[in-house]
């Protein structure tokens, strides 16, 4: 799935630890970051929000109840 413009890095973070598996995302370049991971979550927020160029970034999740929160995250809550 897409996601573009998180707008509160702190809530998106919280949603993301409450993802039951594995969640990742994928860099331009193809690297997947796991967010579930404190280190590769840094890491993959530093270069989100590094550049500004970058208008959307993919991000999988392999748990349908996580997909499902994803989902309306970016919805309704990050608005």
């Amino acid at each position: 799935m897409k996601i573009r413009e998180i707008k509160d890095v702190n809530n998106f973070n919280k949603m993301i630890d409450q993802c039951k598996g594995t969640v990742e995302l994928i860099s331009p370049e193809g690297d997947r970051l796991n967010l579930k991971s404190k280190l590769s979550k840094y890491v993959a927020f530093a270069k989100m929000f590094s550049n500004p160029e970058i208008p959307e970034l993919d991000i999988v999740a392999y748990e349908k109840e996580d997909i499902e929160r994803i989902a309306n995250y970016m919805m309704y809550d990050n608005v």
